[in-house]
């Protein structure tokens, strides 16, 4: 499983006073079983790009590659792709609907004519995959849940359809710190059980730099930067004009790099610039 995007523009209202140009021929590779973390400004052509990549949005121009078969064309069934690429929209708990967890996370599957122990397997380890208990939750109302519990049961609902790709704009979104972690934490246990890609979305750096095997930084509608944590988060002076930061582990390491001459870190993490600067205080100095 791969996906390739190939010069894709799309724009809002074309031929209209209101004319936008949300993606400006945008061409990135997501390889098979990585994890892709995507950056950028509001406005900046994130949400619109997710959308096209599992066809929920055709593009003005330019192709979208889903394991080799571009979806793009027009002869494309897109149900088919959508059981391929799973995508979770922010605050993915607004559309919960069943009026038990075990009716809405069963719901997709049901409709995809599976058999009652098909369909019932895929509740149970969608359920475990998510940290919940199918006992505890399968005959509760998602509605009277905390908000960490409701998405949790929303993305269930997503990875109970079997997806290749999945696809998250911004899963910890509006969660407290506690809820945060163990929402993160979640999606690294779905993508490393069930082999998948992963794409995210996300206005936090340190997440990014944790999660993703590759970072894609969008500014404009197009693709501003592209590689590695480490690269990306080493151009910190452009993106703070793009209106981004770094991870705070790396601000801090940058503040030391910048203060104690023979201090030298490229940290993302708190706990790399721990190890790092223990490192410096208890080696030999001239």
């Amino acid at each position: 499983m791969s996906i390739s995007v190939r010069n894709l523009r799309y724009v809002y209202n074309p031929g209209m006073p209101g004319e936008t140009v949300a993606l400006d021929d945008v061409s990135f590779d997501v390889a098979d079983g990585s994890i892709l973390g995507i950056i950028g400004h509001t406005g900046s052509g994130k949400s619109t790009l997710l959308q096209h990549l599992n066809g929920l949005i055709a593009p003005t121009s330019g192709d979208v590659y889903i394991d080799g078969q571009c979806i793009t064309d027009g002869s494309t069934k897109m149900v088919d792709i959508r059981r391929k690429v799973g995508l979770v929209f922010q605050y993915p708990e607004y559309q919960l609907f069943e009026e038990t967890v075990q009716k809405d996370i069963g719901f997709g599957p049901k409709n995809l004519g599976l058999d009652e122990a098909e369909i019932d397997a895929r509740v149970r380890e969608s359920i475990r995959l998510v940290g919940l208990e199918y006992d505890d939750v399968k005959d509760r109302s998602p509605f009277e849940m905390s908000g960490g519990m409701k998405r949790r049961v929303a993305i269930a609902g997503v990875i109970a359809m079997n997806p290749k790709i999945l696809i998250l704009d911004e899963p910890t979104a509006g969660l407290d710190p506690s809820a945060h972690r163990d929402i993160l934490a979640m999606v690294k246990r779905i993508h490393d059980e069930m082999g998948i890609i992963l794409i995210f979305v996300s206005h936090n750096m340190a997440d990014i730099a944790e999660m993703s095997d590759k970072v894609l930084v969008m500014s404009g509608g197009k693709v501003a930067l592209e590689g590695t944590p480490a690269e990306v988060f080493s151009h910190g002076k452009m993106l703070a004009d793009m209106g981004l930061g770094v991870p705070p582990a790396r601000e801090i390491v940058e503040i030391i790099n910048s203060r104690v001459p023979d201090f030298r870190s490229e940290a993302l993490s708190i706990d790399e610039a721990a190890e790092d600067i223990k490192r410096y205080l208890e080696g030999p100095r001239g």
